[in-house]
């Protein structure tokens, strides 16, 4: 609809501008083939730029009004890149002013026009039951049963209450489960249930029940609502929000603006695409010499964790003997660990083993920067070791994060529980100036060869 909406408009302007002699005396009309070109072009911009702002993030039964403001901003923005990309020699020019308003309002009118008509068809969609946001409510019975007519009091939130997990208190105030699901039970159900939103349904005094429901929903691809009552639980983690009048309060928000994801994301890709093509010929001679010096293939493929607890291979120049962990099972590396191969000490202390996981990085599965990612196995047995270890899913994993650079290597459970801190402190500060100072600092420890 943004591409119909983007044409129409950028074909009204010209129009406009080359027949119709609207800001000007009527000029010559470009071949049509041109017209076509430039068009085109125009509308291409503006979609890259709509992306590049979050514009395609999902809005489920958000405001149209909100909707429409960030559309005005957004569209502004663009506006000014345009004009000093194309117009900055025609300043002075009172044409060239209106002309670049016109062209201005058509884009925001045209696009309006369109997300309008998109949002109010899922509207009706969303009233005849088609498309709706599959949710499982936690808390005690007695508010599960209020909040559960609330739900259905506001059908236009579109929220398909697929199951409940339900708490009581016993007599010596013990919380217990009342039914067939226990609080346990919520990683296995969010899976099993293909739930996208969780709504928390607890008491101004149930912090540790809380923070438990928190705990076990990290790193699973949901949204976590809480009922407004409880926002003083976790002061400064929420959001607030009206879904269609019904008040929920959005717990762990996106980290960083939408902006500032599609930067990160355009630079990790062009970083990755220049240090595999450009030292393409070293990281060959890196796989023949792993080859000749040691038995099995130089890339080595592991199953890790990634962003919301999904598994990815990741790839790694090997640095240990074939079939390492074969009689140990999964243990962690040691500093002098006697599996290294001849090259292997000297691939992990200049960091040079991470580079096959700029690969990740073009697929999407990593970041540049980010928690360093976790075999299942550990994964599993730290987060119940290690309150909440699996909050670091919410973000892709990184080749290098504040974590790497601020401590050693894993070699204990220690190791790991101080790590997770620093993970957590970038997750609640990440910033593209932050990630730079991450980089900076992973390069200093390359070239001294200090890494572990």
């Amino acid at each position: 609809m943004d591409a119909l909406a983007t044409i129409m408009a950028n074909q009204l302007w010209y129009r406009a501008r080359f027949d119709w002699g609207w800001f000007t005396e009527p000029i010559f009309s470009p071949e049509p083939a041109m017209t076509t070109a430039v068009v085109l072009l125009l509308s291409g911009f503006w979609l890259l730029f709509f992306t590049f702002f979050g514009l395609y993030r999902e809005r489920y039964a958000a405001s149209r009004f909100d909707e429409l403001v960030t559309i005005s901003k957004v569209v502004t923005v663009g506006i000014l890149v345009l004009f000093f990309l194309l117009f900055i020699q025609t300043l002075d020019a009172y044409s060239a002013r209106i002309n670049l308003v016109f062209y201005w309002a058509a884009v925001i009118v045209f696009v309006s026009i369109g997300r309008i008509i998109v949002r109010s068809v899922q509207k009706v969609l969303i009233l005849r039951g088609k498309g709706l946001h599959r949710t499982l409510i936690v808390g005690w019975t007695d508010v599960l049963e209020s909040l559960h007519e609330e739900v259905a009091r506001y059908p236009e939130a579109g929220l398909d209450i697929v199951g409940a997990v339900k708490l009581h208190r016993d007599e010596s105030g013990v919380t217990i489960a009342n039914g067939s699901h226990r609080v346990e039970d919520l990683p296995h159900l969010i899976d099993d249930l293909d739930v996208q939103d969780v709504l928390i349904a607890l008491g101004p005094n149930d912090s540790d029940q809380l923070m438990e429901v928190l705990r076990l929903c990290d790193g699973k691809a949901v949204s976590l609502k809480l009922v407004p009552d409880f926002y003083s639980i976790i002061g400064g983690m929420a959001r607030t929000e009206h879904m269609y009048g019904l008040p929920l309060i959005e717990v762990l928000p996106e980290p960083m603006q939408a902006w500032e994801q599609s930067l990160k994301r355009l630079i990790d890709m062009v970083i990755s695409l220049l240090v595999l093509v450009i030292g393409l010929p070293i990281w060959i001679l890196v796989a023949i010499m792993i080859r000749v010096t040691s038995k099995g293939a130089a890339i080595y493929r592991q199953r890790r964790i990634g962003q919301k607890g999904r598994e990815f291979t990741m790839f790694k120049f090997r640095t240990m003997q074939e079939d390492a962990e074969a009689e140990t099972g999964p243990v962690w590396a040691r500093e002098d660990d006697p599996r290294y191969t001849p090259i292997g000490r000297w691939l992990r202390k200049t960091r040079l083993d991470e580079v096959p996981q700029f690969f990740n990085v073009l697929r999407g599965d990593m970041s540049l920067v980010g928690p360093r990612p976790e075999r299942p196995y550990f994964v599993e047995k730290l987060a119940r070791e290690i309150p909440l270890y699996s909050r670091r899913h919410r973000v892709k994993p990184g080749i290098t994060g504040w974590a790497q650079v601020k401590w050693k290597y894993d070699t204990s459970l220690e190791d790991v529980q101080q790590k997770v801190k620093y993970d957590l402190f970038y997750i609640e500060n990440m910033s593209l100036r932050r990630d730079l100072q991450i980089l900076f600092r992973t390069v200093y420890t390359a070239l001294r060869g200090s890494g572990h």
